[in-house]
């Protein structure tokens, strides 16, 4: 059977994003975004909209059961999985196909633990330059999900192909990995770059896409992930990096990353996932680090000026 009812735990930039495409597309009464009562009155007393049309999503409260969805997607910050992961418990029954579109290497080991590995289709999201303030979310490139599988086994295979049934018959841009592991630690030397240097400078994309210290800064912040990433043995290249850098130039230079927007409205940022994991790995590998960890150490003394 193919993927009717979708669930969306989060309302943060992907999470209208692609929510958005997918009420369009599937019908309200298919999709709906799993809140608390809290999130559910500001959502009907403040609305949201999506690059200026009011959004009319269907919200129903974490309390709810008898209705578990065929497909579940996270769509919050790192700092917000584990109570996320409790809001979607009345959500997944044993055929409920997961995604995660979190940063980070460890969002689905997390919820693997909590829900079951069998019902994890991998995903990465990149690409996309959407910006949420406030209630206003504005986007230029949609960009894509890329989706995998981490073992070959026939009834994974078939929800990985659910999953990509789902987005044809949604217009969402994907793609199907063949090593999915290798995107998602590639990603993660994207955010690593990217996501913290335009935290620091407190810019934008067009921060780091001018030649300059910035954008150096970047690269070799991403150049550390990228060795820890071989020393995991996953081969992440150069020519990985470059091809990064080059997406980085494709973006709206007026966007920023979601860390970015993190510090704009002085919430904690996700700087645990990055440069916290990179000096972990760093630990682990006894190697040194040094431009993820004074990025470490500023991202902290910005945290706590906030």
């Amino acid at each position: 059977m193919s993927i009717k009812k979708v669930s969306i735990i989060g309302m943060g930039a992907l999470g209208v994003l692609f929510g958005g495409i997918l009420t369009k597309k599937l019908g309200k009464q298919n999709v709906d975004f799993v809140v608390n009562k809290d999130r559910k009155a500001r959502f009907f007393k403040y609305g949201l909209t999506n690059n200026g049309e009011a959004c009319d999503f269907n919200l129903v409260d974490e309390d709810e059961k008898g209705r578990p969805a065929d497909l579940l997607i996270f769509a919050v910050k790192g700092v917000d999985l584990e109570s996320a992961i409790d809001s979607a418990r009345n959500k997944v029954s044993d055929n409920t196909i997961i995604l995660s579109l979190l940063n980070g290497v460890t969002s689905e080991e997390i919820i693997g633990e909590a829900f079951g590995f069998d019902k994890l289709v991998y995903c990465i999201a990149q690409g996309m330059d959407a910006v949420k303030i406030g209630n206003q979310l504005t986007y230029t490139n949609i960009g894509q999900l890329c989706i995998g599988i981490m073992d070959e086994d026939p009834k994974m295979r078939e929800k990985l192909e659910k999953v990509a049934n789902l987005f044809d018959r949604t217009a969402i841009p994907y793609k199907v990995e063949a090593d999915i592991r290798h995107r998602l630690w590639s990603k993660f030397m994207l955010n690593v770059g990217v996501n913290q240097v335009v935290m620091i400078y407190e810019g934008n994309y067009g921060t780091v896409q001018r030649q300059g210290e910035a954008r150096q800064l970047m690269i070799e912040a991403m150049e550390e992930a990228r060795v820890l990433a071989n020393l995991e043995g996953i081969n992440v290249s150069k020519n990985d990096l470059d091809q990064y850098v080059n997406l980085i130039d494709t973006l709206d230079p007026e966007g920023m990353p979601s860390m970015r927007q993190d510090g704009l409205l002085g919430r904690k940022t996700e700087l645990d996932l990055f440069a916290g994991t990179v000096l972990k790995l760093a630990k682990k590998y006894k190697v040194k680090v040094p431009v993820n960890q004074m990025i470490f150490d500023r991202v902290k003394e910005m945290e706590q000026a906030l």
